[in-house]
Parts: C-alpha cells; structure tokens; sequence
C-alpha cells in the first residue's frame, strides 16, 4: 500500500468514526486544497457529515466560485454563515474598512466578527467539528493532533488531514480529479480573505501570505483560538 493509500484509509477510518460515534458532527471548509479532500471524501463516500463555510464578505471572488463547482460535481450545496452585519458596520465605522493593518488586535477584532462569531453558530447544536489543519502547514501547527478537546466549544475537534503533507494533498486531488480553487495556480497555497491573503515566493511557508505583514507567530484568525493561546490544551488520544 502506498504512502498516500494509508493517509487516505486512515483519514477515511477517522471521518467514518465521526460519523458514527459524533454525530451531530460538521465540516469546517475554507474551500481551499485541504478542504476539498475531505469534502471529496465526505460527499464520495455519503457520510452524514455537514459541511459548511464561513462567507466573512471579504472572500476571493474564486474562493466563492468554489461554492458552484461542488454543486456541480457532488450535487451538495455547503451552507453558509455570514457575520452579523451590524458588528461589521459599527467595526467599518469606528475603524475603517481596513483598520486590520494597523495592529495584530485590530485584525483579531475583524476576524472574530467576520469569522469567530459565525463559527460559533455554525456549530450550535453538534457534538463535534473537523477542520483541514495540517501540521506542515504553519510553525502554529506543529503539534497538531488528529483528535482534540475544543474547550472554547465545548466538543470534540478533529483535524484528520494532521498527517498530510503539501505533496499528499495535491496527489489526491489530482488522483481524484476534484475541483480546487484557481488561486492555488496563481500562487495562494493558503486562502484566506483577500486583502489577508498573498502570493507566496518559492521555499516560503504555505502560510506566509495569509497576513504576511505580522510575526509567523501571531498568524492564526481566531477560530483556533482561546484567550490568545491555540486551542491544544488537551489532545485526545485515538
């Protein structure tokens, strides 16, 4: 069996244990290379796993464009969940529309508005939640567990593509041939909003261009977050 023929019986076997002993359980999907696995692998395989995604009204009109070729190809539309658009304007008016570039906490404010706090009624009401983090992706990352406790959620987080690297990722994609965001072939290994997100240059992280103008060590929106620290209090073991 090859490398990328065990990543993907182990990740199936994960996401079928979900399935089967966290139920209510969703899928997180920022619609990019990572994502499109696993929506691959829920949708291909019928698991009743929600999907859903956070539509923060700052979003790459390609990354949106994914919405439709999902549509296309599985015949499954992926719920969205916008900010409350009272909080984006008081933020808009008391800062700017930009205001993020002027320091890590102006930026964390517009991501718990347009991401954070969406999130959090997205999951409402499940048991449990699955991301595409990978442990390659980013020096935040490195200690990324398949299966975590998410205490600001108060339920089972799991990360099943934790093992992956870059090159597994792309491999099934193309093995699969499922559809993926253009901006990754123009550069954008990692997609965020679009005045967050950039190019990277060659031999740069994965995640360099999601706000490149802060320290590595800050680069996480919110959404893995507690009380500024990553969500990593207690890993759960398999």
């Amino acid at each position: 069996m090859s490398k990328l023929d065990t990543l993907v019986a182990d990740t199936l076997q994960t996401l079928t244990r979900i399935a089967n002993e966290f139920s209510p359980a969703v899928f997180a999907s920022s619609l990019a290379a990572e994502d499109m696995v696993l929506t691959d692998l829920i949708l291909r395989h019928q698991l009743p796993i929600g999907i859903f995604s956070l539509e923060t009204g700052r979003l790459h009109k390609e990354t949106l464009a994914m919405l439709g070729k999902v549509k296309e190809r599985y015949g499954y539309e992926i719920a969205l969940y916008k900010p409350q658009q009272h909080a984006v304007d008081q933020y808009v008016t008391q800062n700017g529309l930009n205001a993020f570039y002027d320091s890590v906490e102006m930026r964390r404010e517009c991501c718990r508005i347009r991401k954070v706090e969406p999130l959090g009624r997205a999951l409402a009401g499940n048991k449990a939640w699955i991301t595409g983090q990978r442990r390659a992706q980013a020096a935040t990352r490195s200690s990324l567990a398949v299966h975590e406790d998410d205490p600001a959620h108060l339920m089972d987080k799991f990360n099943p593509l934790a093992d992956w690297e870059e090159a597994d990722v792309w491999d099934y994609l193309r093995a699969n041939d499922v559809p993926v965001n253009a901006l990754h072939a123009q550069g954008y290994p990692s997609i965020g909003c679009e005045p967050c997100t950039r190019a990277i240059e060659p031999g740069e992280d994965v995640r360099a261009g999601r706000w490149w103008w802060e320290n590595p060590a800050s680069k996480e929106c919110g959404l893995h977050v507690v009380d500024g620290k990553l969500i990593r209090i207690k890993s759960v073991a398999a």
